[in-house]
């Protein structure tokens, strides 16, 4: 590991915020936090916290002794002064005293002592880098050292590697018992340069920021060193018999086998993310990854993203795609009796007072192919497959050079119903389209305004275009994907959809809005141009409809189909017969999908949108549609019974209320400001 110091930037950063008011501790604490918090091998999610111990002013001009310390909610790999709340650091260390002290308690008196009571909540390790004297401290949750604490002989281990410049902490689960002993343990050997958090991870400090970075850098390397003495084959290969099946065909069985069915609601869903790679393939691939993979998180804050263990199916194989969703099924049904048990036992050691959280996996371990990790948003999901990434490596290593053996369930089980470490996930809001996955064709007006709606409910989106440009920028808008894709061409609808299995894990909504208007008296179009309107019009709502429908089914948790139609399917006008005729076909194949697939839970409704600014109704086309009634462009987009133009917006809501409509199937909803001509009858 190489010390990604830099003096020029250091000192940038200090005139960066200098010019904003802030001091040069704060400005150098915020320098190397980003530092630490941008390598993955040092800090995911969360998994470390750092501090500095300075002087600030108060509201009332009062000078105190403070410590501004990671804050709840910040990220440290861009975090911000905000993220380092400043905290009285008198009060705190006369804490110290105390022979206990309540988890609410000491957030209480954290938050009493702070200098802007708007503040976000310290760290819960705060407490420790308050009685630890050094003026910067850092925590990181560094794999090499996991993989050395998390081995049965990890102390004695880790006291090898460092040689006494590192104290050695017993583990004790983070609070105010953790920080007193680690105070002890400094004061018993002053000279270390860091202290080792047997089962948890490694703190660094010194007097400068840069001490405490670089001294984090070189313990982090000492164990990577230590570890590539290990043997070069961890894990024996078991033999996979017949070729696997591609993870965009399984992923669907997976998220569909772990949604929570509830009745007369929504499923609840969970979005996944594939990760795969040679590290990967050998980890699930290895003989005994039914013993390796059930021990336990490699570190206990993973346990509130990752439950304590992953699901393990069997190799999904080629062709027998039913077989494997059976077992899936199975697995996941004895993964919730095995969690419900562990649940039951636990808080009756703690006394009942526990309430049961959501029993299903996290991650799925697949041989074959790789690992998944599942969360109800993308972001979640992503953050599932972080760690269930860096567990293989701390798992690999550790097993390198002798058994991996974390803490047991119980001290787990603590840190998993720890109000603390669960009011870290209190902010995340369940929107109605939570956990759903929504799949828009078309990047113009319409099909952006309708992603961005559906991603304002809460849905992963991803988008397809045949302008892979505009596709991605409309994605980018939403946090999605965005795909170029010709949907007139079912070898690209099959490869985007597949696409999307692998990053979210399935489709629950399709909105087929792609869509071109080619115009003519009908008998004198060609055969070319009607063929052509036909392609897109209809055969690709057909294409797009008929692949998420096969998803839907592996998933089994039923889903929409919503297609933007047209005044010109009910009500044709002049010279428009080329794009109205597929567009009315279109109509009936919306109602074919309601009546074929209604028992499976699959709804299919339609949008009858009419006067929309948008690719099929250009800036060019209004003035001269306006010009030739006589009317301002202004009137002729009012044009109807409200008398209000029509915006993409309004058509993108209607799209978002059909996806929410559980008993609303074969349904026209007519977005037209009021056009008597254009009802249904």
């Amino acid at each position: 590991m190489k010390s990604q110091w830099n003096d020029i930037v250091a000192r940038e950063t200090v005139e960066a915020y200098s010019a904003k008011g802030v001091s040069q501790d704060v400005a150098l604490r915020v320098y190397t936090t980003r530092l630490l918090g941008r390598d993955p091998l040092l800090v995911l999610h969360g998994g470390g916290n750092t501090s500095v111990k300075t002087r600030a002013t108060d509201d009332l001009g009062q000078d105190h002794e403070v410590i501004c310390v990671k804050g709840s909610g910040a990220d440290m790999a861009d975090i911000e002064p905000w993220g380092l709340p400043a905290v009285k650091l008198g009060p705190l260390r006369t804490l110290r005293a105390l022979d206990a002290l309540s988890d609410e308690a000491m957030v209480n008196v954290q938050r009493l002592n702070l200098l802007d009571a708007s503040a976000p909540n310290p760290s819960v390790e705060t407490l420790l880098h308050a009685f630890l004297p050094h003026k910067f401290v850092d925590h990181t949750h560094a794999a090499a050292v996991l993989s050395i604490v998390d081995l049965p002989d990890g102390e004695a281990l880790a006291a090898e590697i460092y040689d006494g410049r590192m104290g050695i902490v017993p583990y004790i689960a983070p609070g105010f018992g953790l920080a007193k002993e680690a105070a002890e343990v400094f004061e018993r050997k002053p000279d270390v340069e860091g202290l080792i958090l047997h089962k948890h991870g490694i703190f660094t400090f010194g007097e400068t920021a840069r001490e405490a970075y670089e001294r984090m850098i070189e313990m982090v390397s000492l164990a990577e060193s230590r570890l590539r003495q290990g043997r070069p084959i961890v894990f024996p290969v078991r033999k996979i018999e017949a070729a696997t099946a591609e993870a965009a065909e399984i992923a669907p069985i997976i998220r569909g086998a772990c949604a929570i069915r509830r009745d007369n609601a929504e499923p609840v869903r969970f979005i996944t993310e594939l990760r795969t790679g040679p590290e990967i393939l050998a980890y699930v691939n290895g003989q005994e990854l039914v013993s390796y993979s059930q021990r336990g998180v490699v570190t206990p804050d993973h346990i509130i993203r990752t439950k304590n263990k992953p699901l393990v199916v069997p190799p999904p194989e080629t062709g027998r795609l039913d077989d494997f969703a059976g077992a899936v099924r199975a697995g996941v049904a004895k993964f919730i009796a095995d969690y419900d048990a562990y649940f039951a036992c636990e808080n009756e050691a703690a006394g009942n007072t526990k309430t049961k959280l959501d029993p299903m996996p996290r991650v799925v371990l697949v041989p074959g192919v790789g690992v998944f990790g599942l969360g109800r948003t993308a972001k979640d999901a992503s953050i599932a497959a972080d760690l269930a990434e860096n567990t293989v490596r701390v798992v690999t290593d550790a097993e390198a050079i002798g058994r991996y053996e974390p803490l047991p369930e119980r001290d787990l089980f603590a840190l998993e119903y720890w109000s603390l470490e669960q009011a870290k996930l209190k902010g995340a809001v369940v929107k109605p389209l939570t956990g759903q996955v929504a799949l828009v064709t078309g990047a113009g007006a319409i099909g952006a305004a309708t992603a961005k709606a559906l991603a304002a409910d809460g849905a992963a989106v991803a988008i397809l275009d045949i302008d892979g440009t505009l596709a991605k920028k409309a994605a980018g808008e939403v946090k999605g994907l965005g795909f170029e894709c010709d949907v007139t061409k079912p070898e690209q609808v099959r490869a985007a959809f597949a696409a999307v299995c692998e990053r979210f894990g399935g489709v629950d909504i399709l909105v087929s809005n792609a869509g071109a208007a080619w115009q003519g008296r009908i008998g004198d179009v060609s055969d070319e141009t009607l063929r052509k309107s036909f392609e897109l019009n209809f055969f690709a709502h057909q294409t797009v409809a008929r692949e998420a429908v096969r998803i839907m089914l592996k998933q089994g948790t039923g889903g929409a189909l919503l297609f933007n139609l047209s005044k010109q399917a009910v009500n044709p006008g002049a010279n428009f017969g080329p794009y109205g005729l597929p567009k009315a076909a279109t109509m009936l194949l919306m109602r074919q999908y309601a009546l074929d697939y209604g028992a499976d839970g699959i709804r299919s409704n339609g949008v009858n949108a009419d006067r929309i600014r948008s690719g099929l109704l250009t800036d060019a086309m209004i003035a001269a549609r306006a010009k030739a009634r006589g009317v301002s462009e202004a009137e002729y987009m009012a044009g109807n019974l409200l008398q209000a133009e029509v915006l993409a917006e309004d058509v993108a809501q209607a799209f978002v209320a059909l996806a929410k409509a559980r008993k609303t199937t074969g349904h026209i909803a007519t977005v037209d400001g009021g056009n008597i001509a254009a009802a249904l009858r």
